[in-house]
């Protein structure tokens, strides 16, 4: 990056971002498979794949269907000594995702584990989805948890749900019919916070107060929502064990999804082919010489940030020394 002089920022959670455009960093890839005598082939279509015997050069062959102009097709082959698989995984299938490299993968008998969508948004079709459809567009930062984890970064209320970064990074522990658990005011014990601003703050509504931590919007939804009979009385005239039971939903407040948005808003894909039939050395497949399964299409995703980008360059890079 610092030798194609691409100017970077560092933002919060040691995220790297582009100062221009996250294109440099294609532009840097094309430029240097070009110093590097890659040759790339387009509107071409791997049709199948074959391990070839004895003592060639040449382990595989490929069945190739290039297209032509007018939508023509002809049918190519091409033999190879290394093969690696660089297909990517389900997510975002307008950008070319697919299952192949999987059914690459079982074709040489190696495992692959079940996917679903990872680092996606989470949608609802209970009662919380108007909810979120009036707060669309509305954003703040909380704590969200499931399944023993947890991260403390920005949420999104969406016509669908919820988004943001740390919906996304929560989406990978997720299952079906598992609750999340919102912390609206992440280090602030929110009951204790109450009963001291009904001392201080005792003739303020109790919206009035809570608008000064939280969006009015989300404020107006949560009234409706846990005191709706309560909404015309000052802070006052609630008792502590009220502001207690409030406190505690702003800390952990329960929601259940109805599902992902699933593979196309996904940026990864959870699974994929085993990873313990590959050396971590070589990223070669260990019942196949010669073959390589590299980046997303492994059963190896991480968190929100470039990480799963660079768990593309990385393995990419450690194929590279052996193919």
């Amino acid at each position: 990056v610092e030798q194609h002089e691409i100017e970077y920022e560092e933002r919060k959670h040691g995220q790297l971002f582009c100062v221009n455009s996250a294109k440099d960093i294609l532009e840097m890839l094309v430029d240097e498979c070009d110093r590097s005598g890659v040759v790339t082939e387009t509107h071409v279509e791997v049709d199948g794949i074959e391990a070839l015997a004895g003592e060639s050069d040449a382990r595989f062959s490929l069945r190739l269907n290039q297209s032509l102009t007018q939508g023509d097709t002809t049918a190519v082959s091409m033999s190879c000594r290394s093969l690696v698989i660089a297909t990517g995984a389900l997510s975002i299938p307008t950008l070319g995702g697919s299952g192949m490299g999987y059914a690459i993968a079982e074709q040489f008998g190696m495992r692959v584990l079940p996917q679903r969508a990872g680092l996606v948004p989470l949608m609802f079709t209970d009662a919380l989805k108007a909810v979120c459809d009036r707060l669309a567009g509305t954003s703040l930062e909380v704590e969200l948890g499931c399944n023993g984890q947890s991260f403390t970064e920005s949420m999104l209320f969406t016509h669908r749900g919820l988004s943001g970064p740390v919906v996304l990074q929560i989406s990978n522990y997720w299952q079906p019919g598992d609750e999340v658990h919102v912390d609206l005011l992440p280090g602030t014990l929110a009951a204790d916070w109450l009963v001291d601003m009904k001392t201080s703050h005792g003739a303020s509504l109790l919206k009035t107060v809570l608008a000064q931590k939280l969006p009015r919007s989300l404020v107006k939804e949560l009234a409706s929502l846990w005191w709706p009979e309560s909404d015309h009385l000052a802070l006052a005239e609630f008792s502590d064990s009220a502001l207690g039971q409030i406190g505690n939903k702003l800390n952990r407040w329960a929601l259940k999804p109805s599902a992902t948005e699933g593979y196309r808003t996904a940026e990864v894909t959870l699974g994929g082919v085993d990873t313990d039939g590959i050396s971590s050395k070589t990223m070669e497949a260990s019942n196949q010489p010669g073959l390589f399964f590299i980046g997303e299409v492994l059963d190896v995703s991480g968190h929100l940030g470039g990480f799963n980008f660079q768990w593309a360059w990385a393995s990419g890079h450690a194929a590279g020394q052996f193919v």
